[in-house]
């Protein structure tokens, strides 16, 4: 089965409908070609000292660029995009907030080999997330185009509802074919892999990905953003890189602080957790009332 496409004008709803159904779906065209060009432009002298991967799983000819909300001005557009935002927002709607997971290009050179099949949320120490329970969303951002030749993303649609641990063939899975500007959305439950380039150009993509906030992050934003760059971004753009609480109590800072006013003094709020109030609380409690006295 390929990957379904939808069209820019797609609803979060229509995207998240196939992404609980298959686990990945692409956005065609959903930024203009240029701002895909001006990233390129942005990160090309980073991306030029990137060292390949030093395992079979990184790849010998691939690159992995990072800090990329440090680096270019345009990447913070697309980290923030709306659209992906409403498709994280509904996917991963059972989690009081979501955070950015990691931000990197991905540049597959010529003669790569493919990539393992597997499933990002493997990162968080093989953990047997209960199945349907999603933990992290994932885009891939065409910024040259995809093809089956130069290393399309390969995935397993429907994967996302299988069992853990499994091994798969890239004849299993499907190329995420694409055009510039268009991007790839993918649950952290999906079976997936880089696939092999047998073309003379590299594939570029700008892999950004959130994750629920009560988990680590990839990418240190903290640290990948010097604090001199962070202090002049928008405060929205800084709770999602993570100066926010993730929840209830997670994330303050010494006296029960709002994280965001260790970089702009005097912009947060008091109090425990921006988006939780006593009868939420006490929803919750309710709503995981036999689990919590099991434990």
């Amino acid at each position: 089965m390929p990957v379904q496409h939808l069209d820019a004008s797609a609803t979060s709803e229509q995207i998240v409908t196939i992404l609980e159904r298959d686990g990945a779906v692409i956005i065609d065209n959903l930024v203009d070609p240029a701002v895909m060009d001006r990233v390129h432009a942005e990160l090309e002298p980073f991306i030029a000292a990137t060292a390949t991967g030093s395992d079979d799983f990184s790849g010998a000819h691939t690159r992995r660029t990072g800090a990329l909300i440090a680096r270019s001005e345009t990447c913070r557009d697309l980290v923030m995009n709306e659209t992906i935002r409403g498709a994280v927002s509904g996917l991963l709607a059972h989690a009081t907030t979501y955070q950015l997971h990691l931000t990197q290009v991905i540049s597959i050179d010529p003669g790569s080999d493919p990539q393992l099949i597997h499933r990002d949320q493997w990162a968080f120490d093989f953990f047997p997330f209960p199945s349907g329970y999603e933990v992290q969303c994932n885009t891939i951002w065409a910024m040259s185009d995809f093809t089956e030749l130069n290393g399309a993303t390969r995935v397993v649609p429907g994967s996302n509802k299988l069992e853990d641990g499994l091994n798969f063939e890239i004849g299993d899975s499907e190329p995420a074919e694409m055009t510039k500007g268009s991007v790839l959305i993918y649950s952290g439950s999906v079976y997936h892999g880089g696939g092999p380039n047998r073309s003379d150009a590299t594939r570029y993509g700008v892999n950004i990905t959130y994750n629920v906030s009560w988990l680590r992050q990839e990418e240190n934003q903290y640290l990948s953003v010097p604090r001199e760059i962070a202090a002049t971004l928008p405060t929205d753009l800084l709770r999602m890189m993570g100066y926010a609480r993730g929840a209830y109590a997670l994330g303050y800072i010494d006296d029960l602080r709002d994280p965001i006013e260790a970089v702009k003094p005097g912009a947060g709020n008091t109090g425990l957790g921006e988006s939780v109030t006593a009868e939420s609380i006490a929803g919750e409690v309710e709503r995981h009332k036999d689990r919590i006295e099991r434990a």
